[in-house]
């Protein structure tokens, strides 16, 4: 069975759901072998042997941290010319994408990016116009890159071994030219992250102002995520890094409630994978509607007051 290359998402030896997604699409097209760049790989095996890593290729060592994405783009160069893998699978964040473009270049290889889905055959899925059309392609040259973006594929187990094989990589001096001098760890609250909660709560052009209270009030009582729709992150009433859409995160969690959100296709382009979609909106012709289970015709300022006292009763 052919080789297929996983770059692996983790934080401080934890690794992230998206990795979870691509050892699952990975196993469709071959046998996946994650690569895993830094330290703490010993607290990920368990979790990458659960998804189906046969293998974990694991290159530990400062100098594949320290420099900017080039150290990561050698890296899967060499593993990609040394054992000819069937594809090179990784998250499409903005820093993978540029791993997985600078790989390729050194490959002579092809790469597709913002994939959703992907076929045995290596056939992969997009969805464009805010996700109004589905198109499909190939890569006809040297190994398959696909960036993949998060919560597009859902994540199964399939047990593996997961054996750690050491590699490393002689870095040429274009690879380190560019150095990372400090890290700034970004303050978090104790709400989950966005891309990896199991219930999200969004908020729409519906709050009317840039008073979130109401939706964060919400989501902290069901432990959820805060979202944002499109109009409300251009409205400058909630960070952009929150925004639900095409052109924003893509999420697909177990909850989905949606607060004031229309329903335009650009967001339900980021959503509408979701288990369950909960929508509180005072418009019965909303779009949103069309894809709910379940549907609150009202005004959210009323309506999710009211739910957040319940959850709050109940838990």
């Amino acid at each position: 069975m052919a080789e297929v290359l996983v770059l692996v998402d983790h934080v401080d030896g934890e690794v992230k759901k998206v990795t979870q997604e691509l050892l699952t699409a990975a196993r469709r097209i071959g046998e996946p072998s994650a690569v895993w760049v830094g330290g703490g790989s010993a607290n990920g095996r368990a979790t990458l042997a659960e998804y189906g890593a046969a293998k974990v290729y694991v290159a530990d060592g400062s100098e594949y941290t320290d420099h900017v994405v080039a150290p990561q783009a050698e890296l899967l160069a060499t593993l990609v010319q040394d054992h000819a893998p069937a594809a090179v699978l990784v998250s499409a964040t903005a820093q993978n994408k540029e791993v997985a473009a600078r790989a390729a270049i050194k490959t002579d290889s092809g790469i597709l990016t913002d994939v959703v889905d992907v076929t045995g055959e290596l056939v992969a899925e997009h969805s464009i116009f805010g996700g109004a059309m589905v198109t499909h392609a190939k890569v006809r040259k040297g190994t398959p890159f696909l960036a993949v973006r998060p919560n597009a594929v859902p994540a199964e187990p399939s047990p593996a071994d997961a054996a750690e094989e050491a590699v490393s990589v002689e870095l040429s001096d274009a690879a380190r030219s560019a150095t990372v001098t400090e890290r700034v760890v970004e303050e978090r609250g104790e709400r989950p992250e966005l891309t990896e909660a199991a219930i999200v709560v969004s908020g729409g052009r519906g709050v009317g102002s840039d008073d979130f209270t109401v939706v964060e009030q919400l989501a902290d009582s069901l432990g959820a995520a805060v979202g944002a729709s499109r109009a409300a992150t251009d409205a400058g009433w909630y960070p952009h890094q929150f925004q639900v859409g095409q052109t924003g995160k893509t999420v697909s969690p177990n909850l989905y409630i949606a607060l004031g959100i229309s329903g335009a296709i650009q967001h339900r382009a980021g959503m509408q994978t979701s288990k369950n979609i909960v929508a509180v909106n005072k418009d019965p012709e909303a779009p949103i509607h069309e894809i709910s289970d379940f549907s609150v015709l009202g005004d959210l300022h009323t309506v999710a007051p009211q739910l957040t006292e319940e959850v709050k009763k109940r838990s």
